[in-house]
């Protein structure tokens, strides 16, 4: 996918106000407006316009957008940078008359999921005529990115949220504003967490709107979540492996589980421990997949013990083993 330089489609400077984006879209659309253009283009540039004004005029997502493409250049290939919108606050306008399938790929790939996130509407109230309508405040989104050890005992953390704000000159700047938030135990990837009173304020008397925090986990070096259920490699010695052993295995929160090792485990062999993946009321599993490490044959220890299994199992042929498994294995 290449990077797009909305700015350079519309020919603003990045610190461009917002009138100024206005000023010069209105100048290019009535260039390049099919109706009326007679340039070969027209149809392509007006389509550009159109999906660059879309981002520059929209304060959110303009600050998103400057937060995620500094340093890209037009053409460049480009994926989003991990996490990119993490503690981005959005609002949950939505109707905002955007045909988004018309825009480009590169579009889709930033605005979509947060394009989505604001689809709330607000609904109104009848009041007698001449009092003034109370109307709740927009509900507001944000990404959150957790470390999977929170999700598994629940905790508080202090999470910073950023929001734009236009100035009075007309240009856009985050805000920040920092919340204690709950952490609850089990919370899944994807799982909102809602914190009532702290979107957007409310009209007439009306109450504030709410906050929907939207859970991702950092990558961990172990564990790959999947829902509520987790996996990881299960390093076993050989003999651990050959004999069968009960083995120790960290969790998230450092607590130990035993886990048994079935003789004659291979590297590869998957082991599911029902119900110890992420706490709930109905807990995941934990996937473990075994991995048969060997010690160094630069040990003379281990070096001669290789050497003895040599000499006294000349009839064990590894690659004839792995195809009858392979011969065994269901169609």
């Amino acid at each position: 996918m290449d990077f797009k330089d909305y700015y350079q489609v519309l020919g603003v400077p990045r610190d461009a106000t917002a009138a100024q984006v206005k000023k010069a879209f209105r100048q290019l659309a009535r260039k390049y407006h099919p109706d009326v253009s007679k340039e070969p283009d027209a149809a392509t540039r007006m389509s550009e316009l159109n999906e660059a004004n879309a981002v520059l005029s929209d304060p959110e997502r303009r600050a998103a957008y400057d937060a995620m493409s500094q340093g890209q250049q037009p053409g460049q290939t480009f994926t989003p940078p991990p996490d990119w919108d993490n503690g981005f606050e959005f609002t949950g306008r939505g109707g905002d008359g955007l045909d988004e399938e018309a825009f480009s790929d590169f579009f889709s790939q930033i605005f979509g999921q947060t394009g989505r996130a604001r689809g709330a509407s607000q609904a109104r109230q009848r009041y007698p005529a001449g009092e003034a309508t109370p109307l709740r405040g927009e509900d507001h989104h944000a990404k959150i990115v957790l470390d999977l050890a929170d999700a598994w005992r629940g905790a508080t953390r202090q999470v910073t949220l950023r929001s734009p704000q236009v100035d009075a000159q007309g240009r856009v700047h985050l805000a920040e504003r920092t919340l204690d938030v709950k952490i609850p135990a089990g919370v899944k990837p994807g799982q909102m967490i809602r914190l009532a009173g702290q979107g957007g304020a409310g009209h007439g008397g009306a109450p504030a709107g709410d906050l929907f925090l939207e859970v991702h986990f950092h990558p961990h070096p172990r564990f790959v979540v999947t829902g509520q259920h987790l996996s990881a490699e299960l390093p076993v010695s050989p003999w651990e492996a050959a004999l069968g052993a009960v083995v120790p295995v960290t969790l998230p929160d450092g607590s130990e589980l035993k886990v048994r090792v079935p003789a004659g485990a291979q590297s590869g062999q998957q082991l599911t421990v029902r119900g110890k993946g992420l706490p709930s009321a109905q807990p995941g599993d934990l996937d473990l997949v075994v991995r048969v490490l060997l010690p160094s044959a630069l040990d003379p220890r281990a070096r001669a013990l290789y050497e003895q299994m040599a000499r006294d199992l000349p009839d064990f042929d590894a690659r004839k083993v792995a195809q009858a498994e392979t011969d065994r294995a269901p169609r």
